[in-house]
């Protein structure tokens, strides 16, 4: 397998001869996910366009099996290349199947005619996004999302070696957004298909992706593997957050806190206690919460939301400071809530236990 299967060298992309990112770099072997991420306005579609040629880049090269990109014949250049790029397109008295079929021109002869075959490969792209149902519709006549999806189709349709995708996910429900994810990754698995596309979904980046590229005001600020770039603050650090937490070990976005002395002292743990303080933040009720070992899937969220978080150093135990830090904010809150009931109190570890109890005596503990 070649390391240099498609990759750019020196490129910088820009509009009129003014650059606005220089010295694009990366390297994909076939078969490889590529994501690019970054702010709005960072010109990650820029970047697309220029690696279709749809744009001229004003410097370097895009090279695909060898062959540098520019010097490719269109015909060949669209064999071997698909695009589904965010405009829409408005195709008149088209069909759905047929919108799909354009994807098979640059098989045809000088007449644009379509074979057996060809029309087999068409139904086969309807069969595997999924949109059977719609094949007969005017095209015009479908929602953003269904449109996205028969796009998806005609570019499949091309059988392409790379697929080009720019935010593919953005008008589809989470159903769609994940079968649509699904099939890409399902192709570049089995058929070896390389894709390039753009996400805004941070999480669905980090699970599909095999390198992604980070777009940072005029250059490419990081190229690496998911666990390279969704690490410690970095994320923060690219889109410049200022309010909310992101979590880079879950993937998770959290809203601001809400200020003040805690009302509430929640002991939570495995997870359970993540809708309780999300509801607590909406509510705009400050809470508490712990004993949290670090390590615990509730951890990030409290860490985010809570005012106070009592929490564990990993594989440490529950010595009296944290208990004692437990009881005072338990004293001075109004209210305190536990995913925990009764029946599972023994199986907790002493010090939850002690902290419950505790609740229970000061006639504060409420069961979620």
């Amino acid at each position: 397998m070649r390391e240099d299967y498609f990759y750019t060298e020196g490129l910088t992309v820009g509009y009129q001869g003014v650059p606005l990112i220089r010295e694009i770099a990366f390297r994909l072997k076939k078969g490889e996910i590529l994501t690019l991420i970054g702010p709005n306005g960072a010109g990650k579609t820029t970047i697309l366009k220029s690696l279709i040629r749809q744009l001229k880049p004003l410097a370097g090269v895009a090279v695909l099996e060898g062959q540098k990109t520019g010097e490719m014949s269109g015909r060949d250049f669209a064999r071997k290349l698909s695009v589904v790029l965010t405009e829409r397109v408005r195709p008149e008295m088209m069909t759905c199947r047929e919108v799909v079929a354009t994807g098979r021109y640059p098989y045809t002869g000088k007449f644009g005619v379509l074979s057996k075959e060809d029309w087999k490969i068409v139904d086969e792209a309807v069969r595997l996004v999924h949109i059977e149902d719609l094949a007969e519709r005017d095209f015009t006549k479908t929602s953003d999302g269904q449109k996205q999806r028969v796009m998806l189709a005609r570019a499949l349709c091309q059988q392409p070696d790379i697929l080009v995708l720019d935010e593919p996910t953005s008008f589809l429900d989470i159903r769609y957004k994940l079968e649509f994810l699904s099939i890409i990754q399902e192709m570049a698995r089995n058929d070896r298909l390389t894709v390039i596309l753009s996400l805004h979904e941070l999480d669905l980046a980090e699970r599909i992706s095999d390198k992604v590229l980070c777009v940072r005001g005029d250059r490419i600020d990081r190229f690496g593997t998911p666990e390279e770039i969704f690490c410690g603050d970095y994320i923060s650090e690219l889109y410049g957050m200022t309010v909310g937490h992101y979590d880079a070990g879950t993937g998770e976005l959290e809203l601001q806190p809400v200020s003040g002395a805690p009302k509430v002292f929640v002991i939570a743990g495995g997870g359970r206690g993540k809708a309780v303080f999300r509801r607590l933040q909406r509510q705009g009720i400050p809470f508490a919460a712990g004993i949290l070992w670090e390590n615990d899937m509730d951890y990030p969220a409290a860490k985010a939301l809570a005012v106070r978080t009592v929490a564990v150093h990993i594989f440490s135990d529950v010595d009296a400071e944290h208990i004692e830090t437990a009881k005072g904010l338990i004293d001075s809150c109004e209210t305190v809530l536990t995913v925990f009931d009764r029946t599972e109190w023994a199986k907790l570890p002493d010090g939850l236990r002690e902290i419950l109890a505790y609740a229970e005596e000061k006639g504060k503990l409420t069961e979620q």
